[in-house]
């Protein structure tokens, strides 16, 4: 993966590397995938350097928070998706490709073929009371 400075979502947000912008603010930046999965694939990144969620600034996760809803909405209106999937990866482990936080924003349609179903397991009740509170605990 690339260091986040030096990605090219730095060089996008540089205006080094054109981009099909979708929408821009002090904080957020969002455009057109250039290898989309469909029609519409959009990513919105903060401006900010972060490379993963639990790095990003309070007030850059608040301005994505603040603009997604808008987006996924124009995104459905224009394109006449049916449905959409926002996938957020944190890490190379994760799936990440690129080391700068950003979400996509997959619009879904009939024909769409493309699957993110995963095989999930029964939960063990013991060892999920044991890290909800300690999880709740790290949370200041």
């Amino acid at each position: 993966m690339n260091d986040a400075p030096n990605s090219i979502f730095s060089s996008i947000l540089s205006g080094d590397i054109p981009s099909h912008r979708i929408y821009e603010d002090d904080f957020v930046y969002a455009f057109l995938d250039i290898n989309p999965l469909t029609r519409g694939h959009t990513l919105v990144i903060p401006k900010e350097n972060a490379p993963t969620m639990d790095t990003l600034s309070e007030d850059s996760a608040a301005s994505l928070g603040r603009v997604l809803p808008k987006i996924c909405r124009a995104i459905m209106q224009v394109t006449g998706a049916i449905n959409y999937n926002l996938i957020q990866n944190n890490g190379e482990a994760a799936g990440q490709t690129v080391n700068h936080l950003h979400i996509h924003i997959i619009p879904r349609y009939s024909d769409s073929e493309h699957s993110f179903v995963w095989a999930n397991q029964p939960i063990d009740h013991l060892d999920a009371k044991n890290i909800a509170e300690s999880i709740s605990a790290a949370i200041k």
